[in-house]
């Protein structure tokens, strides 16, 4: 585990190098056929992740955003998003990060969401989760009226869930801000925030939140409060509050 956590480090750190090249530069954006853009930077930073797994783990299988999967069926599997929220990226923000999972038997043991222009690498393994090597935890909220609650895209709750009810959480909660992507999920891990919530989520997108959340003292579960592996969807809380989350919300 501290090789792979080691290892998983140095993927975000060489990844960021590029991604940091390219941030606030003139770039061209092309638009993938599910109609979500992507950049010189999301493919070079994938590149350099699986050309080192490849390299150096040539046995594990490697699932991608960009370039898609080899060795589906190993026992160790890489899971990369290079860039989670090419949109913010593009706009210039910092509300994105790359996202790094390592499976065992299809189950997330190491997860990492580094936000390479802010210098801030959160490395989480189920049991404890760091950033910049100091342990974090999530915070302590008893009532929904206390709570920090995020999303990435608000139309797509209306898109994908029931709209109506996610609009009444809205209003039980003390502030609501689309402050998404990973970037919400390091919020809740690092005790800024309370609630976060994706309606729609693929592997890459989420395989790599569990470990991190789980690590800090949270808790994360796909939309219905089902397991976040083989769910579509995830909702990460401090904890404490998720299962009226999960209620409010269906």
């Amino acid at each position: 585990m501290k090789e792979f956590k080691e290892f998983a480090k140095l993927l975000a750190l060489e990844s960021g190098k590029i991604i940091k090249d390219y941030f606030r530069t003139n770039i061209s954006v092309d638009t993938k056929s599910d109609e979500s853009p992507v950049t010189i930077a999301d493919k070079k930073s994938e590149e350099i992740m699986r050309s080192m797994i490849e390299k150096y783990y040539p046995s594990h299988g490697i699932i991608g955003e960009e370039f898609g999967s080899i060795n589906e069926d190993a026992e160790y599997k890489w899971v990369l998003d290079p860039i989670d929220g090419t949109k913010s990226f593009i706009s210039g923000t910092v509300t994105f990060g790359t996202l790094i999972a390592l499976l065992k038997n299809n189950k997330p043991i190491i997860g990492v969401i580094n936000q390479p222009i802010l210098n801030e690498l959160l490395v989480g393994n189920n049991a404890v989760t760091e950033l910049n090597g100091t342990q974090v935890k999530v915070r302590k909220c008893e009532n929904l009226s206390e709570a920090v609650f995020l999303t990435t895209d608000h139309l797509n709750i209306h898109k994908y869930q029931n709209g109506e009810k996610f609009e009444r959480l809205i209003r039980k909660v003390k502030l609501y801000r689309q402050w998404g992507d990973c970037y919400g999920y390091y919020l809740v891990a690092t005790g800024f925030a309370d609630i976060m919530i994706d309606p729609i989520m693929s592997a890459w997108d989420k395989l790599a939140l569990i470990p991190i959340i789980n690590g800090a003292g949270g808790r994360i579960s796909d939309y219905q409060g089902n397991d976040p592996v083989i769910g579509e969807s995830t909702i990460a809380t401090c904890g404490s509050i998720h299962e009226e989350v999960i209620k409010a919300l269906n």
